[in-house]
């Protein structure tokens, strides 16, 4: 069974940084994408950056780029998500996720195995 845990949010000021980090175990897919998403209150869940599992492509939301960026670390097990310059719209929970295949990570609408979120509070 597939387990993603997130950890690394918080409460910070605008401006400020947070790095959260997603782990992945009990897969057994040769190749797979994982992603983060975010869900501010009221709103929508979103996709904020996705890469595949052999050290390819990394995609980051458009509206995020420059702001936010992903990493895995060299074991694949673990997925990062640096934020800077963080805005209070950015306040939400943050989850990631993960889909057998390797390809196509960008498309957030198949993703089938989640972590649990980690909250991420911005004030003004």
């Amino acid at each position: 069974e597939v387990q993603l845990a997130e950890s690394g949010g918080g409460s910070v000021q605008a401006g400020g940084s947070l790095r959260l980090s997603c782990s992945v175990s009990g897969y057994t897919y040769t190749y797979y994408c994982i992603a983060w998403f975010r869900q501010a209150p009221g709103k929508e869940r979103e996709g904020v950056a996705a890469t595949d599992s052999h050290g390819g492509r990394t995609f980051v939301r458009e509206s995020l780029k420059g702001r936010f960026a992903a990493s895995q670390d060299n074991s694949q097990s673990t997925l990062y998500l640096q934020m800077n310059s963080l805005k209070p719209e950015d306040t939400g929970t943050y989850s990631c996720a993960l889909r057998p295949g390797g390809i196509n990570c960008d498309n957030f609408g198949y993703y089938n195995s989640w972590g649990q979120g980690t909250q991420v509070t911005v004030s003004s």
